[in-house]
């Protein structure tokens, strides 16, 4: 017992001792460390025990799922769509640790419909962080808060009667792209359509949204489309490589000296805009003058401009700031997402010879045979076969593949509990693939979306637009541009597809892309 006493002695002495090099607010600070490490890992232990439940693939400590996908970029697609087959098929959905966070990948409506459907997990995963720089904290990157007031400003400004000036401009710059198109008539090699659909895309939604001409196409080397690209491509870059994601790494990269001159040529843009623009509104009484300035001899088209303006002016909080952010976002927005679609119909039509007359003979039943004149915005809405084969390549090729939120609370899917805190990623490419819903998934099949076929489909079931209340709010501005450009050029070109759908590398990054472009030949239509 006596020697116990001594032991125990010499302990507390010598923790004494240790004890006496650290000053009280080192005690402290310790202490508060290790009670915060103690409840996060409380805490931790829940969401491991609760995501462990769900199907997927054997995790490493710290390392989580990182060695599957530590592969090269083109590869990166292919492994998420080959864990999401692998493991969870009968329930939908799987999960994968990317390092020590959980992700969910769902790939079946009635699972997606409890995080799309509610208005709780509205948002946006740690990925849209990179885009914050150009766009701020814009429709698409904000958070409920400031969400909810900007979704309700913006809505008006897609109203089918604003849409209908917009036609306009879909029908002349769709007229520049059928006259750049006419140098690949006899080039029997096939050409990338890409660029060219891009650049027109750019085209309109810089005179939609901030009603300017930058002549994307006539001018691909002006500094603002070359600004739209780069900081793009560095976007992308950060989203792949990990290893650039820390700031302060960013930071000290030649990637970050490009990334802050595209930011300053494409804010100093829409700063000029506005300003100019705020300008004209003092010289002009809105209410009694529906025309812009001369300069641009036509109707009013600044809708999306305008709208922030006005809203400005009529008590809502808006700085330039703020309206620079709404712009900028619909420019990013805007073109990248319909060049994408329109560019992979183009080539599923070029595979389908028949379908292609198909459409054809819908627009000459429409228009009388003349196809020399723009059709209207009534006409282009009676081209339901058209726009068949417009959901059809949305289906097979959704713009955007991934749609990643984060869950702010648990949710409920069938005997699985998946946590607060979880990335729920949608795999868009996959559930409009489910062959439960489309049979023969991977054939283009316009028929799937004729109405007979519609009824009863899960409304989860095909989502190119996302879902919910945070669906894309530019959906009916997005197909009405497709079927503008997609119909004038069928009706002066037939199309021939180069390259075969099974040998193109697909790259799942925010947009879905092909590496190497898509390659169509054209010949003149009789």
């Amino acid at each position: 017992m006596i020697e116990a006493y001594v032991r125990n002695s010499l302990v507390l002495t010598k923790a004494s001792k240790v004890l006496s090099y650290f000053s009280p607010i080192t005690l402290i600070l310790t202490m508060m460390i290790l009670g915060a490490v103690y409840v996060y890992n409380k805490r931790r232990a829940r969401l491991v025990k609760l995501i462990e439940k769900i199907p997927g693939p054997a995790s490493l400590p710290l390392l989580g799922n990182s060695l599957h996908i530590n592969v090269d970029h083109d590869e990166i697609f292919n492994r998420i769509i080959a864990i999401r087959k692998l493991y969870g098929r009968s329930q939908g959905f799987s999960r994968a640790w990317n390092g020590p966070m959980p992700y969910v990948m769902i790939s079946e409506a009635h699972a997606a419909e409890p995080i799309l459907g509610s208005p709780k997990h509205i948002e946006k995963s740690h990925d849209y962080e990179f885009l914050k720089p150009w766009l701020g904290t814009g429709l698409l990157t904000s958070q409920g808060k400031k969400w909810h007031p900007r979704r309700k400003i913006l809505t008006p400004a897609f109203h089918f009667k604003i849409l209908d000036d917009f036609v306009d401009i879909f029908q002349e710059q769709s007229a520049v792209l059928v006259k750049r198109l006419e140098n690949e008539i006899g080039n029997d090699e096939g050409f990338n359509c890409f660029p060219y659909v891009t650049l027109c895309a750019l085209d309109i939604v810089c005179e939609t949204a901030m009603g300017r001409l930058v002549n994307a196409q006539m001018n691909s080397d002006s500094e603002y489309v070359k600004a739209v690209y780069q900081i793009g491509g560095i976007v992308q870059s950060r989203q792949q490589k990990i290893w650039l994601q820390p700031d302060f790494i960013f930071k000290r990269t030649k990637d970050y000296k490009n990334h802050q001159r595209c930011l300053a040529i494409l804010h100093e843009f829409s700063n000029r805009v506005i300003r100019e623009r705020k300008e004209e509104i003092l010289k002009q009484n809105l209410s009694n003058n529906n025309f812009a300035p001369e300069e641009f001899g036509r109707k009013k088209r600044l809708a999306f401009l305008d709208l922030l303006i006005e809203a400005s002016q009529d008590g809502t909080v808006l700085s330039t700031e703020d309206i620079r952010e709404e712009v900028d976002t619909f420019m990013f927005e805007g073109h990248d997402t319909t060049s994408a679609a329109i560019s992979w119909i183009l080539l599923l039509l070029g595979a389908e010879p028949s379908i292609q007359d198909r459409i054809v003979e819908e627009i000459d039943l429409i228009m009388g045979g003349d196809r020399e004149r723009f059709p209207t915005m009534a006409e282009l809405n009676e081209m339901k076969y058209l726009e068949c084969c417009i959901k059809e390549g949305l289906r097979l090729y959704p713009s955007v593949p991934l749609i990643a939120r984060k869950l702010v609370e648990d949710v409920q899917i069938d005997d699985y509990t998946i946590p607060a805190g979880t990335t729920a990623m949608i795999v868009v490419y996959q559930l409009h693939r489910n062959p439960k819903v489309f049979p023969n998934p991977d054939k283009f099949n316009p028929d799937n979306f004729l109405p007979e076929n519609c009824r009863g489909r899960h409304p989860y079931a095909y989502i190119p637009f996302s879902a919910g209340p945070r669906n894309c709010i530019g959906q009916k501005f997005a197909v009405l541009e497709e079927k503008s450009i997609i119909s004038a050029v069928l009706r002066k070109y037939r199309i021939e597809a180069v390259d075969r759908r099974e040998n193109l590398t697909l790259l799942g990054e925010l947009i879905l892309r092909p590496k190497d472009g898509l390659r169509i030949k054209i010949s003149r239509r009789d």
